[in-house]
């Protein structure tokens, strides 16, 4: 009876232990501005797959819903890229949270809130949200949104 006690004792500290030491772990941010991490998003795309007109947009409270679908997120600071031709079904945004114990709760808002017909005449089918760190990135794109993805996930962090 008191060896099983012990047992039981042993094995609940230990979990408690492992279960600390796994809340405690804390993902490192992608150091960079908003501007140089979207370059490097689009590394793995050559230029003539890359939809016309490219340009970076500041996204601001007053402009996020029409970036990604809400204006309700608490973020530091937005990036969203998209062609100036608007029948081309093309944005990444990239956003840098305030902090990241929220990141879940705001990426499962935008996933549900983002318009992927945005462009009335184009849409896409595909709607990726990911997150590294402090920082969210929005894709869509179903022509290069993997390539995008993947380049996302091999930056380097901090």
């Amino acid at each position: 009876m008191k060896i099983s006690t012990k047992i039981l004792s042993i094995l609940a500290l230990s979990f408690f232990f492992l279960g600390i030491s796994g809340c405690s772990k804390k993902e490192e941010n992608i150091p960079g501005s908003l501007e140089e991490i979207m370059t490097k998003v689009y590394a793995s795309v050559p230029e003539e797959e890359r939809p016309m007109y490219l340009e970076n947009r500041e996204v601001t409270k007053e402009n996020a819903e029409g970036y990604i679908g809400t204006n309700t997120i608490d973020f530091k600071e937005a990036l969203a890229s998209e062609s100036m031709v608007t029948s081309t079904a093309h944005s990444v945004v990239l956003i840098r949270m305030n902090d990241t114990k929220n990141i879940e709760d705001a990426k499962a808002e935008i996933k549900e809130k983002v318009n992927p017909r945005k462009w009335i005449c184009v849409g896409v089918e595909n709607v990726i949200v990911e997150s590294r760190g402090d920082l969210i990135i929005v894709i869509l794109d179903d022509t290069n949104g993997e390539k995008i993805l993947n380049d996302f996930n091999k930056l380097e962090t901090k």
